[in-house]
């Protein structure tokens, strides 16, 4: 006789309640799970997650407008070895990501609502991967930090030099010797050589080939 499976056993905590009726009914309809526990108030969620024991919880990151579902993740993560799934109707990237810090597994846009019993099992068996929209949204968030990130070098590569170095580098980027240079700017050459000595010092690196093409790089010419 085969032995039956213990079904997973499943915590919500979502403040819309008609969104957490259907979901507690969409997933007890599974053979293979149950709903233990559900409450719409993130303030009773650790005593009936301790009181219920669940294996997977189903946490909204939006409560009461606010993003109260992270600070009660990161505590139902120490306090329970429950797997924790985030559920939202925001694609924000940003949100995937202090999801993931706070303890969840994974993290699911309500949309997407036919993928949460593959979700809930494969948290239940340790190995969940996040979704795929999930997923996508770090992949922006991850880009859109870099461009700031970016910017900011930028900003602060422009701080350290003055427009006269700024012309030297562009120059010393079109393959311009120091002396050549110095006739086509009306400088002196020791000027000239005072100014790659000045870029090579504020950037830090070795030569000054690699101080134009950073300059290139940046867009300053």
């Amino acid at each position: 006789m085969e032995q039956q499976q213990t079904p997973i056993r499943i915590m919500l905590v979502e403040d819309d309640e008609d969104w957490r009726r259907g979901l507690s009914a969409y997933l007890n309809a599974e053979l293979d799970m149950t709903v233990v526990a559900e409450t719409g108030d993130p303030q009773q969620a650790a005593a009936l997650c301790a009181s219920s024991q669940p294996s997977v919880i189903l946490l909204d990151i939006m409560m009461a407008d606010s993003p109260a579902g992270l600070q009660l993740a990161e505590q139902l993560s120490v306090q329970s070895s429950a797997r924790i799934i985030m559920l939202t109707s925001m694609e924000n990237g940003s949100f995937v990501s202090d999801a993931l810090r706070a303890g969840a597994v994974n993290y699911i846009v309500k949309s997407d609502f036919a993928g949460i019993p593959t979700a809930v099992r494969r948290a239940a068996a340790d190995r969940s991967e996040i979704d795929a929209s999930a997923a996508k949204l770090v992949l922006e968030e991850l880009r859109r930090l870099r461009g700031v990130e970016r910017d900011y070098e930028v900003d602060q590569f422009k701080r350290q030099v003055t427009p006269a170095e700024v012309q030297v580098l562009s120059m010393i980027y079109d393959g311009h010797s120091q002396s050549q240079i110095a006739e086509r700017s009306f400088l002196s050459i020791r000027t000239v050589k005072n100014h790659v000595g000045n870029i090579l010092k504020k950037l830090g690196v070795g030569s000054s080939k690699e101080a134009a093409d950073k300059a290139k790089d940046m867009g300053l010419f």
